[in-house]
């Protein structure tokens, strides 16, 4: 993965929380918080010409988009009820480069999203062999889990691959999953809850090579769904790569809705890609 001083970095502006860096070359405004837009907007877009960044990506309620609207900003993707089950949330772009917008690999994400929409509702398998264990992660795995999303990742919008932030976040908001092998961790997914918007971003998904086509992420969804259920939680998303037919497919499976695409939006797997939001109503 990429150097520890390369990643972007997630800190409070203005009242919001943002993500920014050279690594996606974005600032990714993911919480508005406190924030009013009228200086927030501005704010953030002197930050992104200083920093030559060449996207700004919004994640706010719908009630709040017509300001970012009105200042040039796009919606790629919208989520019915993403908000404590009632209001909906808006993922908005601002292009900073016309050279930005160019989505490398267009045809490939054209051809996954057909085959996930095929797939849609085409039912999961509930139950796991004798010899799987699915279980919570915690604090004891984290050395482990990190080397698995080392092994898997070349790069990733998070510090997944430190034990230190895998243990930060466990304690916090993230719930990790792991499906484990003859005492052996192979495959892992989290559950990133917003236990205030009662919503939950369904990421982290990454399988050993020598383990994949067994339908453990299909599996892993399935869990993490129930168990967020115990926390109130409403709405279940994630932000897939746009180019992953096993992710894509896995979500139209489960019953999630396709709810837009995030163009040139993420640095993951080694270079910025388009990702596919998914979502369901729990």
């Amino acid at each position: 993965m990429t150097e520890e001083k390369q990643r972007d970095k997630t800190e409070n502006f203005h009242d919001a929380l943002i993500q920014h860096g050279p690594l996606s070359q974005r600032i990714y405004l993911m919480k508005l918080g406190d924030a009013e837009p009228e200086s927030l907007i501005p704010a953030m877009q002197e930050l992104a010409e200083k920093n030559a960044y060449t996207k700004i990506f919004a994640k706010v309620a719908k009630k709040d988009a017509e300001k970012f609207l009105n200042s040039g900003y796009e919606k790629e993707a919208e989520i019915p009820g993403f908000y404590n089950g009632k209001d909906a949330g808006m993922f908005l772009a601002k292009y900073l480069s016309d050279q930005r917008r160019n989505e490398k690999d267009i045809e490939d994400i054209e051809k996954v999203m057909e085959l996930a929409q095929e797939k849609i509702r085409g039912g999961v398998t509930p139950f796991l062999p004798g010899d799987v264990i699915l279980r919570w992660c915690i604090p004891e795995d984290a050395e482990v889990m990190s080397q698995i999303y080392k092994k898997v990742f070349d790069s990733y919008p998070f510090p997944i691959d430190n034990p230190d932030y895998l243990i930060e976040t466990m304690r916090e908001h993230i719930v990790y999953f792991g499906i484990e092998i003859e005492g052996k961790l192979v495959s892992l997914a989290s559950s990133e809850m917003d236990k205030t918007a009662e919503n939950v971003e369904m990421t982290d998904f990454a399988t050993l090579p020598e383990y994949r086509g067994r339908s453990f992420a299909v599996r892993l969804l399935k869990y993490m769904e129930s168990q967020m259920k115990t926390h109130g939680i409403k709405t279940a998303y994630t932000i897939a790569r746009a180019v992953s037919a096993g992710m894509n497919i896995t979500f139209a499976k489960s019953g999630y809705h396709y709810a837009g695409r995030l163009k040139s939006n993420t640095n993951i797997s080694g270079s910025i890609e388009s990702m596919n939001v998914w979502y369901k109503n729990l």
